[in-house]
């Protein structure tokens, strides 16, 4: 089967979010996203550094015994690892920080230095037939894109330190650049991601996250297209049926539900869908996204008052591929974290590793009254600061 060209959604923009579009002195892009009540002036300095080579465009290697494609970023083995905040890459420039953002921000979104996937997004035309093929010693070139999310212009934070405010304009910086994205010659597949905690391996400490852009339909996907294929396309319909009715649901609004899913593999783990069929952040709603704004943030906040320092996690937001399963693949968080206690975290053995055979530490059901008491705490601590005055 050839590509197609991707089914173009209909896009829904928030005016009360200004953007402004910008270039990088190595010609990669940047585009600011500014609060509906941002102080900020549109008009941004220019990037002054000396112009440098871009990366070279990486090579993926296909293993035969799964037929995964593994790419090769070489490039990305010398980045910054862990810099004090004086050197922090991702805040805007200074006399004494030539970092990658000139100017001032509420959210910004460039492209990263050390992509693994790009600089190149389109190669010779490539059929998806001919990815699937196994073969020995093969290869192709890493094309797509990798953006940086900027989520503060602060040194040090996550998603759930934001205002409900800055939490909005991060959303539609997701659902705008999955629409542009999506469009590009070459993807098949767009993931907004967040990593958070040294523990996760995050080497910048600053609020954060990614965009990636894939040449082909990543294997986690390609999985569940094989259940739906086998269970039928009321697949997440059923399922968000099924934990609505459960004690494992955290939170719900009008437009999505948060839950600790049936079958959870790590410690801490939460699933949100939305209400609707949504196969990603580009066709959601402005009522979807502001929802999402206080909801997500309300759940994040709640993970981070189980314990009495930061949770590290990693929250994917898993979206339909560009091409294929839009009708029946939904827009889905997947929020997981090794913590299984104060000081201990789930390491990966033979079991998990190795075989992918998953052994859980703690009953979905425990799970999910612990995650909820702790967002309870969380949103009583909010309330009370709102109350004399201290920002939440």
């Amino acid at each position: 089967m050839t590509n197609s060209k991707p089914r173009l959604p209909h896009f829904v923009v928030d005016e009360t979010i200004a953007r402004q579009s910008s270039t990088l002195a190595d010609g990669r892009d940047l585009i600011y996203f500014d609060d509906p009540n941002t102080t900020l002036s549109p008009d941004r300095a220019p990037d002054l550094r000396e112009p440098s080579e871009r990366a070279t465009t990486a090579t993926m290697r296909q293993d035969p015994l799964t037929g995964e494609w593994v790419s090769i970023a070489a490039n990305r083995q010398n980045r910054v690892f862990l810099p004090p905040a004086t050197q922090d890459p991702l805040a805007p420039q200074s006399p004494g920080n030539a970092s990658e953002i000139p100017s001032n921000y509420d959210v910004a979104v460039f492209e990263n230095k050390s992509p693994s996937f790009g600089p190149l997004v389109a190669d010779a035309p490539t059929d998806l037939a001919d990815l699937d093929r196994i073969g020995i010693g093969r290869t192709r070139r890493s094309v797509g894109r990798c953006e940086v999310v900027c989520f503060s212009p602060e040194n040090e934070g996550s998603f759930a330190s934001l205002s409900a405010t800055r939490a909005r304009t991060v959303i539609e910086a997701w659902a705008e650049r999955t629409h542009v994205l999506s469009q590009l010659p070459g993807i098949e597949q767009v993931f907004p991601f967040e990593n958070r905690g040294e523990q996760i391996g995050v080497t910048l400490r600053h609020p954060h996250g990614q965009i990636y852009s894939y040449p082909y339909v990543t294997p986690r996907t390609q999985r569940l297209a094989d259940s739906l294929e086998s269970y039928g396309p009321t697949l997440f319909a059923d399922i968000l049926a099924s934990e609505q009715a459960s004690d494992r649901v955290i939170l719900r609004g009008e437009h999505w539900t948060a839950f600790v899913p049936f079958a959870a593999r790590w410690p801490i783990e939460v699933h949100m869908l939305p209400h609707r069929q949504v196969p990603d952040f580009a066709e959601t709603t402005l009522a979807e996204r502001d929802e999402l704004a206080v909801l997500y943030r309300r759940l994040l906040r709640g993970i981070d008052a189980i314990y009495s320092t930061p949770t590290p996690y990693i929250a994917a937001w898993h979206q339909a591929p560009v091409r294929v399963h839009r009708t029946d693949i939904r827009l889905m968080l997947q929020l997981t974290s090794p913590r299984r206690a104060e000081d201990k975290l789930k390491f990966l053995a033979g079991s998990e590793a190795a075989m992918g055979a998953w052994i859980g530490d703690v009953t979905p059901e425990d799970a999910a009254a612990t995650i909820r008491a702790a967002v309870a705490r969380a949103a009583e601590a909010d309330a009370a600061n709102e109350t004399d005055g201290t920002p939440s």
